[in-house]
């Protein structure tokens, strides 16, 4: 067991913490969170901390928040407004000690040493305790948690301790604590337990087998209650206490029954392999992971921390087997927006699952093709055709944003964002075109892509209204810069609906050309006609751009720059946002942008962007957003590589890394997943230049000076492509198959199956600011 608990050498596959600060223990339970897409869990101290309930805090602080979760498992807890929210199942990890009757809990003796280590390359967490208790007793241990990759119904915990006295009447309890916390038991046994939660009627089941033993002998445990385990012995100084626990969990839909069938299964196989067997297949799926995904930087050690970061939390946060749940903006490592799945998902997500794990892309937008019914429903509210997809969803689809909150004052307050924050529907479909051009998966197209497709074109088509002055107009909306509310023509909103009908379009057309009988079918489904589709070229041609052409420079919205100039330099040294120092009703009259808007458009639609425009507009908008938000700095990040401005992109980079790898206290309720898919975005498709498409592979390198150099992977159209960039030379190599498409800084290349393509160009960054 020692050698399991051993850390991988290399640092820059290592995360470490040391000590305890009730200022920082809750960011630090996010940064070193554990997932496989189905699980989570916090990392928060096992051992001996003290128990956790839900009370009025007023200005006292948790001093931990422990949480595990199961993907998918939502209810509506007793809040106001009624919001469902992703529900926390039993904290299977657990450990309570006893010396001579007395509990042990850290805050009460000398914490001499408290170092918890996330090793990333092996997907676990470890942890090294050194505690005096008051007696003068010393304990010393290590732990490691992990939840399978290999088996996503499996968690593991190893334990190992000694104490320095003979004779200690020791009392060790492991437990599922906190077990069926809002939720009604089903049943109850010794080594399982299943409950239900009471308004969605979702079934959990979670399941354990612990073992304990002194030096070489097991030790026989009592069993006063379900999911509970405790020894007692005499204490021998120096003697090794080696605990094993492995852990199984079931998730059941209100019409599938009984999840504890499932849980008790997944134990059983789990237990005849072993708590060796679990870690060594979790370690082997690890691996083949971090061969298809790693980025490797050599040259700037932060950088290669910040994305080994990154991918770590967007591969725990997948699971390519389940249809049913997608990413929320917290993946399953904490409670901030209770689970809900925004447009994070698929405009910051998306891009590394389709261009490095495929399945799991695909996976997240069946999850929205079967929440396309309720999108229809909200259009049709709406008074529109077509799908208008929930600004924030959890398991049904439904809108989950609520309508009001009550302010710190006392005041309501009216979130506008579900009623008007419409991109989402396009930011969805632009996922499911990008995805099916760079898998080439018909089956999906076929299936489910051109549907999504359809419907969402269908209703921007209806939402875009024709005025007198000939165009067509979206009005009362919200952009990606929430802090300019109920706006007329916002400038990503309406690019992205013009793009989403000319793809519905396009996407018929491909239909009624290669599968001309689904074709046939799908429109007598939807009831799609050619008038229709003529009002849909019609949309797509007449809807207000915001472009002025003279000056090359979108406008964000109708009116954008007739409202005050702000020099945001004058607030460079804020800690906080910039609507909380200027008041939200002078941020709202200001050219002050919460994040990328138009940047925006500039990442996903280039081809909007012709010759200097991309520049312009960047240039325009880069000095007037304020970073309101974890999402923009990535995003920037990502375009300023692009545009070869390297100091400004790597600054950026390293501001979205450092959301979570800083002590922010907002990192208290969960790391934030999209920022992590901008910096992965920022290294890959802004400094690599990756532009992954239908045709093959484009590839124009601008590296920092710094990076001496820059390789990773990537899966176009079932094929492995490896990628190095150094020194004026880019290589490129194709795993077997055809032949692929390969352009290197605008020149096109023609790489075999099995071959390596080397070809020398400029790699680095021709502006530096």
């Amino acid at each position: 067991m020692h050698e399991a608990m051993v850390p991988t050498r290399d640092p820059g596959w290592i995360l470490s913490h040391e000590g305890y600060s009730v200022l920082s223990e809750s960011a630090v339970e996010s940064r070193f969170a554990l997932g496989n897409g189905f699980l989570g869990a916090r990392g928060a101290r096992s051992i001996s901390r003290g128990p956790t309930w839900v009370s009025w805090l007023g200005y006292i602080k948790w001093a931990s928040w422990p949480r595990c979760y199961v993907a998918g498992v939502f209810d509506v807890p007793n809040t106001e407004p009624p919001v469902p929210a992703l529900v926390p199942v039993a904290d299977w990890s657990r450990v309570r000690i006893e010396l001579n009757d007395e509990p042990q809990l850290l805050r009460d003796g000398e914490l001499i040493e408290g170092l918890r280590t996330l090793d990333m390359r092996r997907g676990m967490l470890l942890g090294d305790l050194t505690y005096r208790t008051k007696a003068g007793i010393t304990i010393s241990g290590s732990e490691l948690r992990l939840v399978s990759l290999a088996d996503r119904a499996i968690a593991l915990q190893l334990l190992r301790f000694s104490l320095d006295r003979d004779g200690i009447d020791v009392m060790l309890e492991a437990s599922f604590g906190m077990a069926g916390l809002g939720m009604e038991p089903m049943r109850l046994e010794q080594d399982l337990g299943a409950w239900r939660t009471e308004g969605s009627n979702k079934g959990v089941a979670l399941a354990g087998s612990t073992a304990l033993r002194a030096g070489d002998k097991e030790l026989v445990p009592e069993r006063p209650f379900s999911l509970r385990w405790v020894w007692r012995w005499r204490s021998v100084a120096g003697q090794v206490i080696e605990l094993d626990r492995i852990v199984a969990a079931a998730r059941a839909e209100p019409q599938a029954g009984d999840p504890a069938p499932a849980a008790a299964a997944a134990l059983t196989r789990s237990r005849a392999l072993g708590w060796r067997a679990v870690l060594g297949a979790h370690e082997t799926a690890w691996r083949e992971r971090w061969e298809a995904s790693d980025v490797v930087i050599e040259g700037d050690d932060e950088a290669q921390r910040a994305l080994r970061f990154a991918v770590y939390h967007l591969t725990s946060a997948a699971n390519p087997e389940d249809e049913r749940v997608s990413v929320g903006a917290r993946g399953l490592t904490g409670d901030a927006y209770f689970g809900h799945v925004f447009w994070d998902t698929e405009i910051y997500l998306l891009p590394f699952y389709t261009a490095v794990w495929p399945e799991a892309a695909r996976a997240m937008l069946m999850y929205r093709y079967h929440t396309l019914p309720a999108a229809r429903a909200k259009a049709a509210h709406e008074g529109c055709k077509g799908a208008l997809y929930a600004w924030e969803s959890a398991d049904t689809g439904e809108e989950t944003t609520p309508e009001r909150v009550v302010g710190p004052d006392g005041a309501m307050i009216d979130i506008l964002t579900g009623k008007m924050e419409l991109h989402i529907s396009a930011d969805i479909a632009y996922a499911v075109w990008q995805y099916w051009r760079v898998t080439g998966d018909d089956d999906f197209f076929v299936q489910a892509g051109a549907e999504i497709l359809l419907e969402t074109a269908r209703f921007w088509a209806s939402r875009a209204a024709a005025e007198k002055d000939g165009r067509r107009h979206i009005r009362h909306v919200i952009g990606p810069d929430e802090y300019h509310e109920d706006v007329d023509d916002n400038a990503f909103t309406n690019m992205m609906a013009r793009w989403n009908l000319a793809r519905g379009l396009e996407a018929i057309d491909t239909l009624r050309t290669s599968w001309p009988e689904q074709a046939a079918a799908l429109t007598e489904k939807l009831a799609l006609g050619d008038d229709e589709l003529a009002d849909w070229r019609d949309a797509a041609e007449r809807i207000v751009t915001g472009l002025d052409a003279a000056a090359g420079i979108y406008e964000q919205f109708e009116g954008f720059h007739q409202l005050e100039s702000l020099d945001l330099s004058q607030y460079a040294d804020r800690k906080v946002p910039i609507d909380v120092v200027i008041g939200r009703e002078r941020t709202q009259r200001s050219q002050v942008v919460k994040q990328a808007d138009v940047v925006a458009l500039l990442a996903l639609l280039p081809e909007e962007f012709p010759g200097p425009m991309a520049e312009t507009n960047f240039r325009h908008y880069e000095p007037r957003t304020a970073h309101g938000s974890s999402l923009s700095a990535g995003m920037h990040a990502m375009v300023a590589a692009r545009l070869g401005e390297a100091d400004m992109a790597l600054r950026f980079l390293h501001k979205a890394a450092a959301a979570d790898l800083e002590f922010d206290p907002n990192s208290a309720g969960g790391i934030r997943i999209a920022g992590l898919g901008g910096v992965w975005q920022a290294a890959v498709l802004g400094f690599a230049g990756l532009d992954l498409h239908a045709d093959g592979i484009g590839l124009a390198p601008r590296l920092p000076p710094e990076w001496r150099r820059m390789s990773f992977a990537v899966r176009w159209r079932g094929r492995s492509v490896q990628v190095r960039i150094a020194d004026g030379m880019v290589r490129v190599a194709v795993s077997d198959g055809e032949p692929v498409s390969i352009r290197v800084a605008g020149t096109p290349h023609s790489v075999q199956g099995g071959a390596t393509l080397d070809v020398r160009c400029e790699t680095r960054a021709t502006v530096q600011r």
